[in-house]
């Protein structure tokens, strides 16, 4: 075991040293210029914020190790099933490809088995580690449930199906805990009808309730152009991509396998999302920035999960490349993770958007909120011969119009009748 652990390090210094990261994160001078348009860096930037959380959680030491920044005390209790759950929603994707003989596939067999550890000691009852699910601490922990549900999804074939009945029962047994957790009327009918469709999928009694439901509203919430209000009322923020537009797709997805189409299809929200994930590609300045825009905005490149998941699912918009998105968003990526201060001298995230900037996280920020930028990393899940990864480096939109290229005229998606 201790001969695993040490390979899983020197694998991930490698990965790290490979691509011009110092220790803690920082740029260093001498890195090869586009060096971070390549999976090898996006696999470094994953398991450099990744690893803090599964290694702590698998030793039953997160508790015990992870430093909490928050405005709100009560929300202390909240944050490390926060880190967990929105780390497996990101993760999950790549660990989903097993292992196999590469360095890259090794690394992945040490993180599937951190991940899988992490799991059973998360919802243990006689755990050090055992995470909050229920209204015992306010509303929060349903968040987290359902993003963890989202990545017991994603990562279905290793990340569940191997795991011991036991675990299989306390996992069970801590999401549907949540259900004590009454939603609100806005994006949060999501977290309950992700975690029931986790549920339904692994044959453990899923409501359809709280699914129907959910659609319901959303189609009703539905403004046009690919964009959901949060709620009734519409807001510029990018919780269209946090979780409206991924959650829809994958409970529709496994309603679709199920012959249980609701409200919504999976073809439906699949055309709105593509919309959406075209309208982030040009949200992508040729710098690498974008708009600073509404709350949330700590969760740094995870703003991007829609574009990141419709690359997953390989199903980008005709005009849009997988070459382009994926050398906006390494730039995005880039710049976002060199910033000073990104990380603290444990190499956990601090608060901020470009660096350690606190006050832009609200109330309800904690360090554990932080980990959802990895939902930003979702095309990890492509195996490295797909042409996401081996195409030659490609100009998205933006570049390319402030550059004078002369582009075809974006238009609004219009739903058939």
């Amino acid at each position: 075991m201790k001969k695993k652990k040490r390979l899983a390090v020197l694998m991930l210094s490698a990965f790290i040293l490979s691509i011009g990261f110092s220790a803690h994160g920082q740029e260093k001078k001498n890195i090869k210029i586009d060096a971070y348009n390549s999976r090898e860096y996006w696999v470094s930037v994953l398991v450099k914020i990744a690893d803090p959380v599964l290694r702590n959680l698998s030793k039953k030491q997160l508790r015990a190790k992870m430093p909490i920044d928050c405005k709100d005390e009560k929300r202390k209790e909240v944050a490390h099933l926060e880190a967990f759950g929105r780390t497996l929603a990101g993760i999950a994707p790549w660990l989903e490809l097993g292992p196999d003989q590469s360095t890259e596939g090794k690394l992945r067999a040490a993180y599937i088995e951190l991940t899988r550890k992490a799991l059973a000691n998360a919802v243990d009852p006689s755990s050090a580690d055992f995470l909050n699910f229920n209204s015992e601490h306010g509303q929060q922990p349903l968040v987290d449930a359902a993003f963890l549900a989202q990545g017991l999804l994603r990562g279905y074939k290793q990340l569940w199906e191997p795991l011991d009945q036991h675990t299989k029962t306390n996992l069970v047994n801590a999401l549907t805990s949540s259900r004590s957790i009454k939603p609100g009327e806005n994006n949060w009918l999501l977290f309950s009808a992700i975690i029931e469709a986790f549920l339904l999928k692994s044959g453990n009694s899923g409501n359809i309730e709280p699914i129907a439901y959910a659609l319901n509203k959303h189609e009703s919430w539905y403004k046009g152009d690919g964009a959901y209000g949060d709620g009734a009322d519409f807001h510029w923020d990018y919780y269209n991509s946090f979780v409206i537009h991924p959650m829809i797709l994958d409970i529709t997805s496994i309603l679709k396998d199920k012959g249980m189409e609701q409200v919504i299809s999976y073809d439906k929200a699949l055309k709105r999302a593509q919309r959406y994930a075209a309208v982030q590609e040009r949200m992508i300045s040729p710098e690498g920035t974008f708009p600073p825009m509404g709350r949330s905005l700590v969760y740094r490149f995870g703003a991007f999960q829609v574009l990141a998941q419709i690359s997953l699912l390989k199903v980008l918009p005709a005009d849009v490349s997988a070459a382009q998105v994926r050398s906006a968003l390494s730039l995005v990526i880039y710049r976002l993770m060199t910033a000073p201060d990104t990380f603290d001298a444990g190499g956990w995230l601090r608060l901020g958007m470009f660096g350690h900037q606190p006050n832009i996280g609200e109330y309800y920020i904690t360090t554990g909120s932080l980990y959802l930028c990895t939902v930003g990393l979702l095309p990890l899940g492509l195996p490295a011969n797909d042409p996401f990864w081996t195409s030659p480096a490609e100009d998205w939109t933006s570049r390319k119009v402030w550059r004078g290229m002369d582009l075809p005229a974006d238009h609004a998606f219009k739903e058939p009748n």
